[in-house]
């Protein structure tokens, strides 16, 4: 089984033992290499940055906190997607409380210019600001659980079983998400539609 890497193509399970084991250097690196990842994931969720950066900071806190205590992985960016994802769950969750239905909704909407900047690849077209601004465009129509899929699978490659993890859906459930977002995307961005 191939051993992940992080952004910058760091082997992860080797920073992150270095993190469990007191480095304080694996530890800041952990942060910069996995920030922005968990920044853009959560921009899926809510649109209030300043809760996003409560979440993350917090997170980071915790993990120092309770180094010692926590477990291998073989995916430090699915165990850090999960915990942030968890823990802004719970946030939401919470402001639910305190707003009105359409107030989350609202939050929740996908936040234009969050799409990493190579979402072209994933269409197969020209690196082009036009067509980045179509495919971005048509990504921003999709419905949230699609949108969270192809995230997940094309930015951050994650695997379809991981996915499912994440989502806590079956592995059916990702399969038929990602075919309908491709489908949708396919016709939101077809040749005709991109020609400036």
């Amino acid at each position: 089984m191939p051993r992940y890497r992080t952004p910058s193509g760091i082997d992860e399970e080797q920073l992150w033992d270095q993190f469990r084991s007191g480095d304080e250097v694996a530890f800041a690196r952990l942060y910069k290499e996995y920030v922005q990842v968990l920044y853009h994931y959560c921009a899926h969720f809510t649109a209030d940055r300043a809760l996003i950066k409560d979440c993350i900071h917090d997170l980071f806190v915790e993990l120092w906190k309770h180094r010692q205590t926590i477990g291998q992985t073989t995916s430090v960016r699915f165990y850090l997607m999960a915990s942030i994802k968890r823990k802004l769950v719970r946030h939401l969750n919470a402001e639910l409380k305190f707003s009105s239905q359409d107030d989350v909704e609202n939050d929740r909407e996908w936040l234009p210019g969050c799409a990493p900047s190579y979402e072209s690849t994933l269409i197969s077209f020209e690196e082009d600001d036009h067509v980045n601004s179509c495919v971005a465009k048509a990504i921003e129509k999709l419905p949230r659980r699609q949108r969270e899929a192809v995230y997940l699978r094309y930015y951050q490659n994650l695997s379809n079983e991981e996915i499912s993890s994440l989502m806590k859906i079956n592995i059916q459930s990702v399969y038929n998400l990602i075919f309908g977002a491709l489908t949708n995307l396919k016709k939101s961005i077809s040749p005709e539609k991109v020609v400036l």
